[in-house]
């Protein structure tokens, strides 16, 4: 069975268990410590510390994971990305006391120490900075380093910024944009395992693509079909279907994004549109 290292708890936790559910993988977990447990027929569910998947796969522990981009690349360690699974959106910021007078990197002296839990991509963007930098290495609570004077700045992972407003910092700049990805060991997609990796590949890019999609059918005039096609696109064009023994009828069917609803519904409306459905797609293949 091929290896799949998923977050035991955290911010990723939760989505990768609910992207594997809805990609029709269920996990059959024989307890909550239960370290593995089965993961349809192919696959086999380790549960691990998401900081340590890129490791575990790079040495070959675990065929596959689903981690963060920030830990991939704080890691260092060479393994294959598949696919951007677009949930635990983060960044990896610097930021600074809001009276420090710090407005970007640039403002910084060499010899600025920096307290972080991310040692190794802080160091990479201070040195392609040109910056040399005293590391504060930190489990936890950065944010309170620059006010114990322990560190000048801090480089964290925030997603709305909040937290370092109200621990009266401000962000000065950016070093990674960062999402939840599906991750390989190399080789292993052109290996014997092809196969179930591609599925499976296939299986979780059908949930994501059907995320933002609803699926729109609407009773409209045969006169209107024209516009009708206009106001409906979907994918290659919306599906007509004839309403039985109605001739001045038919079924328009089509995808839409979900942003476009209010508005294809009032349109469709205008036309005379009749028993109008909105329905969620819990999985679209191309």
């Amino acid at each position: 069975m091929i290896r799949l290292a998923i977050p035991n708890k955290g911010r990723l936790a939760e989505g990768a268990r609910e992207l594997l559910e809805r990609a029709g993988l269920e996990l059959e977990s024989r307890g909550e410590r239960a370290l593995q447990a089965a993961l349809g027929t192919d696959f086999l569910a380790l549960f691990v510390r998401a900081r340590d998947i890129p490791e575990f796969v790079a040495d070959g522990a675990a065929d596959l994971g689903i981690t963060g981009r920030d830990l991939v690349h704080e890691s260092g360690r060479p393994v294959e990305t598949l696919l951007d699974l677009g949930f635990g959106r983060c960044r990896l910021v610097l930021a600074a006391r809001d009276d420090a007078g710090v407005a970007s990197v640039s403002d910084l002296p060499d010899g600025v120490r920096v307290a972080t839990s991310f040692p190794g991509a802080t160091e990479r963007y201070f040195r392609e900075q040109g910056r040399r930098i005293e590391l504060v290495p930190v489990s936890g609570a950065a944010e309170i380093a620059p006010h114990l004077g322990v560190a000048d700045v801090i480089v964290d992972l925030v997603s709305t910024g909040s937290t370092l407003k109200v621990n009266g910092l401000r962000e000065v700049g950016t070093l990674l944009e960062s999402t939840a990805l599906l991750i390989a060991r190399e080789g292993l997609s052109t290996g014997p395992a092809e196969r179930q990796v591609r599925e499976l590949k296939a299986a979780l890019e059908s949930v994501l693509r059907a995320r933002d999609k609803r699926y729109l059918m609407a009773n409209v005039p045969r006169s209107q079909l024209d516009r009708v096609k206009q106001v409906l696109p979907g994918i290659s064009g919306p599906t007509i279907v004839d309403v039985l023994d109605s001739g001045a009828w038919v079924a328009a069917h089509a995808v839409v994004d979900a942003r476009d609803v209010y508005r294809v519904i009032a349109e469709l409306k205008e036309l005379g549109a009749e028993g109008l459905l909105v329905t969620k797609i819990e999985r679209l293949m191309p």
